[in-house]
């Protein structure tokens, strides 16, 4: 029998293993159906999509990322826009943002659309890794505004990324804000962002930072001083 003969049942077996309680055997039918050309692929994980169980559709959007194609990607789009599981949504955020600019409307939407804490930090995550600066921006502003703290945190550090960027001057504004914000770890994460950029406004900033009631921020701002001393030497 020839290899062509055997590979409708090779495909068979992966798709049961996609299905398999056993995360390694579901790891190991990932890897082989990434080997296989795209045609073949995408309708098995088209099927696995409509599983009740979040964890194959999980599965499927993980194998989706491994085939760029046009059908992956409208395949993607349509979890990203109808899945109610966030785990689904952010590895399909994950999946999706492989195939590069078209992708990041569609993850801003989702932002703007979810409250889970684990979508949202994970878009931030890969929005910091490109140049789109206003779509991060956007982000960043809602996620300050979330009630998760380590939404808001990483908003902050968004925020800190930005200084130097187009949309600096907002992201500045939005920063100094912080540092006067009750919570004394968005003061703190606030402060430790104002690091990338020296100029009368983080300076003043900074100096009065050092006199904060938290321990933590004074030492943050203690050690921006020391960072901005060092490069003026």
């Amino acid at each position: 029998m020839s290899e062509r003969d055997e590979l409708p049942m090779d495909l068979e077996q992966i798709e049961r293993d996609l299905r398999d309680r056993s995360l390694n055997k579901q790891k190991v039918a990932l890897d082989r159906l990434a080997q296989v050309p795209a045609a073949l692929a995408v309708p098995i994980l088209a099927r696995l999509l409509e599983s009740s169980d979040f964890m194959q559709r999980r599965v499927a959007v993980m194998g989706l990322g491994n085939h760029r194609v046009e059908e992956s990607f409208q395949l993607l789009a349509g979890v990203i826009t109808n899945d109610l599981d966030p785990n689904v949504m952010g590895e399909a955020a994950n999946s999706i943002f492989d195939f590069g600019d078209r992708a990041i409307p569609l993850l801003v939407n989702l932002f703007k659309n979810t409250q889970n804490w684990l979508v949202r930090q994970s878009i931030i995550s890969l929005l910091l890794d490109t140049d789109r600066h206003t779509e991060l921006l956007t982000t960043a502003e809602l996620a300050i505004a979330d009630e998760t703290q380590s939404v808001q945190e990483v908003g902050i550090l968004a925020l800190g990324h930005l200084l130097n960027s187009p949309v600096g001057e907002r992201a500045l504004l939005l920063l100094l804000d912080l540092c006067k914000d009750p919570s004394w770890r968005n003061r703190w994460r606030a402060t430790i962002s104002l690091q990338s950029l020296q100029n009368p406004a983080t300076k003043a900033a900074i100096a009065r930072l050092q006199q904060d009631e938290h321990f933590r921020v004074v030492a943050a701002a203690l050690e921006v001083a020391t960072h901005w001393a060092s490069q003026s030497r």
